[in-house]
């Protein structure tokens, strides 16, 4: 192998012909998995150390990019990036551009398990301090990203379900580093909750990956929830994403439209509640009636059986039996059936043969007159003589 047989570059020949072969043989825009190792801010721009453990490489976030970015990184993050190779030929520099970077899943649970177990220390996430629902609110405040799918949902299904309660639509940030701005409008509202008379609030966000939700883990958001001056209702995600705000809230709704459906009442089965105590009152009624119907007899009877026209007949009955016995006893009676009354002088009934003695004079009433008569001689039963 001789030199005039080999490809003759500058160094800078040589760096150009790298970057070009780089160019045309790596794709444009990429994706990367992996680990903050170092992070350092230097004139606006955020130099990076990416690393999997194994190599590492260098990044870049422009300052122009980074004003643009929701999430900011810090060492020990695990991230995802899309980004692209820029290639210096002066120095032979390769560095990964940021063009969008979020959290990875990792980072995003590591910093759920941190706050979660911070708020679960003092008290915050029991649950004897989740308040109950109102039964009927008057008034809630949904915050949520507006115009959003989320929330169109949530009106149809509010109007569809209850009506009669007012609803404050509150525009949030919901995606990125916006805890603070959704904290700020919290603070807002909760001076107002009784002016307007708000009895709820709903704080919803529509679908999405687990890392777009990571600002509701954020701690002194969360914190701010916990003591909200009136009940919290969250519907971040869906179903199966959870997130701090979730178990410090009062109620956890899978979806923002089922947060509507917990918190409202339902048209329908209001409707048939009232259906069916109207038919309770009625039967009540009915048998009110019935019961005040037959006590109002009972009275009239009891009136008529102790009416003068009543006791005098039932006196005359009651004469009238009296009357009959003592005339079934009456002495004349007995006269007509052939017995006598048999008297003294004075008048004085005779019933035994010791009250009278010979010779006295004797009177003996009959049906039809007496007889008056002389005891000429006294028997006895006993002595036959």
């Amino acid at each position: 192998m001789t030199f005039d047989s080999l490809p003759n570059y500058s160094v800078l020949e040589l760096n150009e012909a790298i970057g070009s072969l780089l160019e045309r043989g790596f794709a444009p825009r990429f994706i990367l998995n992996a680990s903050i190792s170092k992070a350092q801010l230097k004139k606006g721009h955020l130099w990076l150390t990416l690393s999997d453990g194994k190599a590492s490489v260098s990044g870049v976030i422009w300052a122009s990019q980074l004003q643009k970015l929701d999430f900011q990184p810090v060492e020990g993050d695990g991230v995802v990036i899309i980004g692209k190779l820029n290639f210096w030929a002066v120095r032979a520099n390769l560095v990964v551009q940021v063009l969008n970077i979020r959290p990875s899943i990792t980072t995003v649970l590591r910093q759920f398990e941190i706050v979660k177990t911070l708020l679960s220390k003092e008290g915050l996430l029991d649950e004897a301090r989740h308040r109950k629902l109102p039964k009927y609110p008057k008034a809630i405040a949904i915050l949520t990203s507006v115009p959003s799918s989320a929330l169109a949902d949530m009106l149809r299904t509010a109007k569809e379900r209850w009506p009669l309660t007012t609803l404050f639509i509150i525009p949030i940030p919901v995606q990125g580093s916006v805890a603070q701005e959704i904290q700020s409008v919290l603070q807002a509202l909760a001076s107002s909750i009784k002016s307007l008379a708000i009895d709820g609030i709903i704080v919803a966000r529509g679908g999405g990956s687990r890392e777009d939700l990571m600002v509701f883990d954020n701690e002194e958001l969360c914190r701010f929830l916990a003591d909200f001056p009136v009940p919290v209702v969250t519907g971040l995600g869906h179903e199966d994403d959870l997130t701090v705000a979730d178990l410090v809230a009062d109620h956890r709704s899978a979806t923002p439209t089922a947060a509507i459906v917990d918190l409202l009442p339902s048209f329908e089965i209001a409707l048939e509640n009232c259906l069916q105590r109207r038919k309770r009152l009625n039967d009540y009624f009915s048998w009110f009636m019935h019961r005040e119907k037959q006590r109002l007899v009972e009275i009239w009877k009891d009136w008529k059986a102790q009416s003068p026209e009543v006791i005098i007949q039932i006196k005359r009955e009651d004469l009238l039996q009296k009357y009959h016995l003592l005339e079934a006893l009456s002495p004349e009676r007995w006269l007509l059936r052939g017995f006598a009354i048999v008297q003294n002088r004075l008048g004085k009934p005779i019933r035994s043969i010791q009250d009278v003695k010979e010779q006295e004079k004797l009177t003996i009433r009959l049906s039809d007159g007496q007889i008056d008569s002389t005891i000429d001689k006294v028997y006895s039963k006993l002595s036959g003589s």
